[in-house]
């Protein structure tokens, strides 16, 4: 998954000492929490390097965090034949650009409502909840009830 404009509403507060925050939905992390227990690995890919997500993703207990990311498809490939996974195996969720061939690539892709129409476009699902306001939480019920109804999908 993405993070900016995902896991958070896309905004990015800063000091004049370079220190930042973000806003993180705990409906979203209780959606990875979810994901996480059901078997499935969640993994991290940004475009911006963040030391509040880093410390956000160590707080879900999610292992595989790659920041300041240039070529997002490039890596998610790497990532999938390191775990030995077909694209149909793996769901994305992204709202910009440079998720778009993420977006297109894998089996089961969302876009949070709030997206560029190129993201919204490019996805299978539109959630109905916006960037940092629950639509990572819409993305992992959704794969949870896909898991549930076919037994297929990880």
């Amino acid at each position: 998954m993405d993070v900016d404009g995902t896991m958070t509403d896309g905004g990015i507060l800063m000091d004049g000492r370079g220190n930042e925050w973000k806003r993180f939905d705990v409906k979203d992390g209780m959606g990875i929490a979810r994901l996480k227990r059901s078997g499935v690995e969640v993994c991290i890919i940004s475009g911006r390097p963040s030391n509040a997500t880093a410390a956000r993703a160590e707080e879900l207990g999610i292992k595989r965090v790659y920041q300041g990311v240039g070529d997002k498809l490039a890596l998610l490939k790497d990532v999938a034949d390191e775990m030995g996974l077909s694209p149909q195996e793996i769901a994305y969720i992204g709202d910009d650009v440079n998720d778009v061939d993420c977006l297109k690539w894998v089996g089961l892709s969302f876009a949070p409502s709030d997206a560029l129409v190129e993201a919204k476009e490019a996805a299978d699902v539109v959630t109905p909840s916006r960037g940092g306001y629950g639509a990572v939480r819409d993305a992992a019920e959704l794969i949870l009830q896909k898991n549930k109804d076919e037994g297929t999908f990880v």
